[in-house]
């Protein structure tokens, strides 16, 4: 390649060789070449049959995958028979580097920070809500503090997961301390120890539904409306199964990427 092309590609450090900025480039544009050889069996079948066949794999926080992936692929799969989904459950900034490694066709989830090499296309909007067990002071408290919240214990998800860096940027941003009572992982869980009376938890609404044993007070005031949405890597040429999985979900997002990649 180098004679071929006329420049260095790569760097040689003894044993390791690392790419040159001209190697990167040529990286860059031969990665969707790579790519779409590698979907070209799917794409073939599709314009020969005009069905879709393969395989497609998701990388996706445990929200998405309990409260909305449920009626997305029962209706993708009820069109797409033949496609083999793999779901993965992960927090999203592993997604997102499963997408950045080629692990996954793309990732859904909320997160603080996007990589440059990754498109975020926004598509769920969601309300931040402080849930507490029934008849709970706070639950007929019309003007909340964040001084009121901070006298409970908290129940949140591990540290690690953007929820708890969220609420600890917020109390920090009203120079209020507040002090974290039990650490669990996922809404389902947590929803269930607060309903045991084992302390409250601020969370998204995307995990209610309405039949929990639970009180419930708006926090918009205070913090940020939560968005999930799609992570998919700059110039990914998708399989035909990722391309109906994602039109599936919101058509403006499968042409908002188009639109990127054509840039």
């Amino acid at each position: 390649l180098e004679k071929d092309l006329g420049q260095s590609l790569f760097v040689r450090k003894g044993p390791r060789i690392e790419l040159t900025a001209e190697g990167t480039i040529l990286f860059d544009m031969s990665l969707p070449l790579v790519e779409g050889l590698e979907t070209l069996p799917e794409n073939f079948e599709e314009k020969c049959s005009h069905s879709v066949i393969g395989n497609l794999k998701i990388a996706a926080v445990e929200a998405i995958i309990l409260y909305i992936l449920p009626d997305i692929i029962k209706r993708y799969t009820d069109t797409f028979p033949d496609i083999h989904i793999k779901l993965t459950n992960c927090a999203a900034a592993l997604g997102v580097e499963k997408v950045r490694n080629g692990e996954v066709d793309f990732a859904i989830g909320s997160t603080l920070n996007v990589p440059e090499d990754v498109v975020y296309l926004p598509i769920y909007s969601f309300e931040p809500v402080l849930i507490m067990p029934i008849g709970h002071p706070l639950a007929t408290n019309k003007q909340i503090s964040m001084q009121d919240i901070s006298q409970y214990g908290l129940i949140l998800s591990p540290q690690h997961m953007s929820t708890w860096q969220i609420v600890d940027s917020v109390f920090k941003q009203y120079n209020v301390d507040y002090k974290v009572t039990l650490e669990a992982g996922g809404w389902e869980v947590l929803k269930k120890y607060v309903e045991n009376g084992l302390g409250i938890s601020i969370v998204t609404d995307i995990c209610l539904s309405g039949k929990e044993k639970l009180d419930c007070v708006p926090l918009t005031k205070y913090f940020p409306k939560r968005t999930y949405g799609l992570f998919l890597r700059k110039g990914k040429v998708l399989s035909p199964a990722a391309r109906e999985f994602i039109q599936c979900m919101d058509p403006e997002a499968m042409a908002q990427f188009s639109a990127e990649n054509n840039r």
